[in-house]
């Protein structure tokens, strides 16, 4: 996949580890660095200017995720922080990535998670080209790499 990502700025987030994000060992769950990754990805949406009720009004649009992976390098435990960083990898075709990195305050890797995504329209069929209509939404598109 041929990217343009080469202009992102990079977006980050900290979040804090909830209880509710714990198993009965006190450790956190697979699903709570994906709702993670899910959060920091709709902050970076925002923060670049997309809303997706907008996008859906204008362009008869929404997002899908049609994949993810989660590699983990490291634990988290209660009342940790966690900054997570999201990167958008745009092609010519009909999907788009987003590569996200979940480090401690110290920088200490703990989790990537990869994305792969794309808009569906009215019809339920990816649209050509999504980068455009994130292009033409986002009012700060450098934050997706645009």
């Amino acid at each position: 996949m041929t990217t343009r990502s080469e202009t992102a700025e990079a977006f980050r987030i900290t979040i804090a580890v909830r209880s509710d994000d714990l198993d009965v060992n006190g450790h956190v769950r697979g699903p709570a660095y994906l709702a993670y990754g899910d959060h920091a990805r709709w902050a970076c949406l925002a923060a670049a200017g997309v809303d997706p009720e907008r996008l859906r009004a204008r362009h008869d649009v929404g997002p899908v995720n049609l994949e993810t992976t989660v590699r983990f390098h490291r634990e988290l435990r209660p009342l940790d922080q966690v900054e997570v960083t999201c990167s958008f990898r745009w092609g010519d075709g009909k999907t788009s990535r987003v590569v996200q990195e979940l480090r401690t305050p110290d920088g200490t890797l703990v989790a990537k998670v990869e994305s792969v995504s794309g808009l569906l329209d009215l019809t339920r069929r990816l649209v050509t080209d999504p980068a455009r209509y994130w292009r033409d939404m986002a009012t700060h598109p450098r934050l997706l790499g645009l």
